[in-house]
């Protein structure tokens, strides 16, 4: 790593600043990414990222929503809650400083990707910004952010012991699976009168293969910016409506932030049918993440480069096409979690 001048120095203390600061939760995150891209929209990473975010977030409250709480232990929440929150956390923390980086060159005009390294940027990325400076390739610097943040929490969570044990092993996280709780939707408005909006995505499988993640996160870039229609669209609602890591913020018909939800030795009741809730059936509980869920205090981000094998660069241009779902699939998905729900938590009780 080259000596770094005072001047550059004080960019990257402040770069470190702005980021720490936006990096207060999952609300600040989410808020931050859709602001560059409001700014950047050349950037087609920010806007990814800003809705994953938003599912990251819907995770989170599903820790304390109408379902979860009747099949997980509390100990087993708080587990999985670190686990998405610190995923969460780290890429925010090592993508958003490229992002400010990126936003200070574009505005003078001057080459500063030798600086990524003293943020602590894998040597991966600084020919793909030198490059996106110049040809503003945004797919290719999509897929490269999607490589680099995949393998950044690779070593920095998802490898770690705690993962292992306390995540994978468990029957929580197959039960995750089970349930399909582990899904990434991009709400959207199909035609301007439609009060009800729909959605469209992919279910996660496989998330401790890191290959299998990278995959889906191209998957899902694709989903999001091969049809501008619809990018428009999901786009129009991420901007319109504020996140707060309810559910109520896509579908208001079926989930709601205030509701009551009943004892948790209630044994629960099905009540989702295919056009939504049954007649006379409450709404689904999904509370704000403000409600649930304080501030984080994290440790450092450790790990070294995880930049060795130069096979990484052919992700860079291939597809990866995979299985993707529409409203009727998310649906059955939420009748088949609430179902889930309803035969296993006599037996965990």
């Amino acid at each position: 790593m080259k000596p770094i001048i005072t001047k550059d120095r004080e960019l990257v203390a402040e770069i470190r600043r702005l980021t720490n600061r936006a990096n207060r939760n999952n609300l600040t995150r989410t808020r931050a990414y859709l602001a560059f891209f409001q700014k950047h929209p050349e950037v087609h990473w920010a806007l990814l990222a800003h809705l994953v975010s938003r599912n990251g977030g819907w995770n989170m409250t599903d820790l304390k929503g109408e379902w979860l709480p009747r099949v997980m232990e509390p100990k087993q929440i708080e587990d999985y809650f670190w686990f998405l929150e610190r995923c969460n956390w780290l890429i925010f923390h090592d993508a958003y400083a490229q992002l400010l980086l990126y936003e200070q060159m574009k505005t003078t005009g001057q080459d500063m990707t030798p600086l990524l390294s003293h943020l602590g940027v894998s040597a991966f990325l600084a020919p793909i910004w030198k490059s996106f400076l110049l040809e503003r390739d945004s797919v290719r610097l999509t897929r490269a952010l999607i490589v680099n943040e995949q393998q950044y929490i690779e070593q920095r969570v998802v490898d770690k012991p705690f993962a292992q044990e306390k995540i994978f092993d468990r029957l929580a996280f197959f039960a995750q699976s089970f349930f399909s709780l582990n899904q990434v939707i991009f709400p959207y408005k199909e035609h301007p009168t439609d009060r009800k909006l729909r959605v469209c995505g992919m279910t996660v499988q496989r998330f401790p293969s890191l290959t299998q993640r990278i995959a889906i996160g191209k998957n899902l870039y694709q989903l999001l910016f091969d049809n501008p229609i619809r990018l428009h669209k999901i786009y129009e609602w991420a901007r319109r409506i504020p996140h707060t890591a309810s559910r109520a913020d896509y579908w208001p018909h079926l989930f709601t932030p205030g509701h009551p939800r009943e004892a948790d030795t209630a044994r629960y009741m099905p009540r989702i049918e295919r056009n939504g809730l049954k007649p006379g059936m409450p709404k689904l509980y999904s509370p704000a993440l403000s409600a649930v869920w304080p501030d984080q205090e994290h440790p450092p981000a450790d790990g070294t480069d995880w930049y060795r094998d130069e096979q990484w660069q052919a992700e860079l241009e291939e597809r990866a096409d995979m299985p993707t779902l529409d409203d009727e699939a998310y649906i059955r998905s939420l009748q088949k979690q609430e179902w889930g729900v309803a035969i296993f938590q006599p037996l965990l009780s």
